[in-house]
């Protein structure tokens, strides 16, 4: 089965789209990228069985890897990739607990 949109899976598409807002990717963010996208073309793989550029049937388990362990390395690449964008809290009255 060959996927509309380049081939590309569900949670792929979604990753790609996720990290195209971001805008300008700068430093170490363009390998945690590809490093997202890599592990959710796995994702969409090891759930469908098939290839999603060919169509061919793959082993749901490449390289020993499981579908569980493969989101969580997923969550942890898309979390620092967010990590260094978290925005800055200018909350004036954020400290109100800590005395002067």
């Amino acid at each position: 089965m060959i996927l509309e949109g380049g081939g590309m899976g569900p949670v792929e598409e979604a990753v790609r789209s996720d990290v195209e807002q971001l805008g300008d990717l700068v430093g170490v963010e363009p390998s945690l990228s590809e490093m997202a996208y890599a592990l959710a073309r796995s994702i969409d793989t090891a759930a469908t069985g098939e290839c999603q550029t060919c169509g061919e049937a793959v082993t749901s388990a490449e390289d020993g890897r499981t579908l569980p362990q493969l989101n969580r390395e997923l969550r942890q690449t898309l979390a620092q990739l967010l990590e260094g964008r978290a925005p800055d809290d200018d909350d004036d009255l954020g400290d109100l607990a800590s005395p002067d």
